[in-house]
């Protein structure tokens, strides 16, 4: 058995495989209205790959997608929906333990740090804690993208008891990739992101939402900079499958296309990489299925 912790994938793109609608701007939120039991399937498919940590489909549940008025007179119902649809899957396995991980997402849009609002992100935030609360066993702020953001989460989820994990999305242009020092969106590099984990009470720091090729760095610098201050802070990473630079657009505009030569082999390589420079959480996100679970979780296990 690994010793790496298996997340699941990215949800969306296993939606639109198994016939759900999905449009933007709601994009994924979208199935909880019209096929919530395809959002319980997708779940109990990645639990069947192998993950061992499944998120909840809450990502889009926020004003940037949903809109304003459809967030304050349906948004409750739906993240509880959410939370539910998780954990009746993940409590379908009686053969080990599946963690219900609840979806914090960047409240003012993906990739966006400079339309953050510091005054206004609790008011969101607090709907997402409460209501996805009863369901979850820990706490996933993801793709973040600038410290402040993973600071909103942490302030959010103090009240719950619950642990928390960040997720920080990496830029991966050119000359990130290039090997370039690794930095988050905003611009902050992953070494001050990582000192502020040290201090934050996280469980567990992980970036996630950038193409593979700029994680390994990132993860380097986190288990430097946490050796440094003896913390025991586990390390994640579940990268995505996007073509072209990520930050181009915002993300409730348009469909990424996804790579073709990122198959489940390929992945499940740059997966041991990540494992090698000392992660020890990983999963996939956008365009990363349950195929590529599955193959990932076999190498690692091996």
């Amino acid at each position: 058995m690994s010793t790496t912790r298996i997340l699941d994938g990215g949800m969306s793109r296993e939606l639109l495989r198994l016939g759900a609608e999905l449009k933007q701007p709601e994009w994924s939120a979208l199935a909880l209205i019209n096929s919530p039991d395809i959002v319980r399937e997708v779940h109990k498919e990645f639990i069947a790959a192998g993950s061992e940590v499944i998120t909840t489909n809450s990502y889009a549940l926020v004003p940037f997608h949903i809109g304003e008025d459809r967030f304050q007179k349906e948004g409750a119902e739906l993240i509880r929906l959410a939370g539910r649809l998780a954990r009746e899957a993940a409590d379908t396995v009686t053969d080990r333990k599946v963690l219900v991980a609840g979806s914090l997402p960047p409240i003012f849009g993906s990739y966006e740090p400079q339309n953050f609002q510091p005054w206004r992100v609790q008011d969101y935030l607090k709907v997402l804690v409460e209501n996805l609360g009863p369901f979850v066993d820990v706490w996933l702020g993801e793709t973040l993208s600038l410290i402040a953001e993973g600071e909103a989460v942490r302030k959010a989820v103090a009240v719950s008891g619950k642990p928390f994990w960040i997720s920080f999305t990496l830029a991966d242009d050119a000359a990130a990739i290039g090997g370039g020092e690794p930095k988050l969106r905003s611009g902050e590099s992953v070494e001050a992101a990582a000192a502020w984990a040290v201090s934050s009470g996280a469980t567990a720091f992980l970036f996630n939402c950038s193409k593979p090729e700029v994680m390994q760095a990132a993860v380097e610098t986190a288990a430097r900079v946490f050796r440094k201050a003896d913390a025991r802070i586990e390390i994640g990473v579940y990268a995505n499958a996007f073509e072209g630079e990520t930050g181009e657009a915002a993300a409730n505009e348009g469909l990424h296309d996804t790579r073709d030569d990122l198959n489940d082999d390929t992945y499940s390589r740059y997966a041991c990489s990540w494992a090698d420079a000392g992660a020890t959480i990983i999963g996939g996100c956008c365009g990363i299925g349950a195929a590529h679970i599955h193959r990932l979780r076999q190498t690692l296990s091996r």
